[in-house]
């Protein structure tokens, strides 16, 4: 019964993913995405067919995000802070 414990966490990141994309204005942009299990029970969140700019809108989005924990480490690491 493995594979509930990790379609349990595939929903719920599944979930958290619908969440943020609502935020955005995205969700209709991601009409397939649902939470799955492969054949070894393993969770799989599944993104389903998307518009191309909807792909390289959320590689912005991934962009900008690495970019914002770099500058933190940065800032961290900084011996003014």
């Amino acid at each position: 019964m493995s594979y509930v414990r990790g379609w349990g966490e595939a929903r719920r990141g599944a979930d958290r993913l619908a969440e943020l994309l609502a935020a955005l204005g995205l969700e209709a942009d991601f009409p397939g995405l649902t939470a799955d299990v492969n054949v070894r029970g393993d969770g799989l969140v599944r993104l389903g067919m998307v518009r191309p700019e909807a792909a390289l809108l959320l590689a912005r989005l991934i962009e900008a995000g690495l970019e914002a924990r770099d500058c933190e480490a940065c800032a961290s690491a900084s011996p003014l802070s």
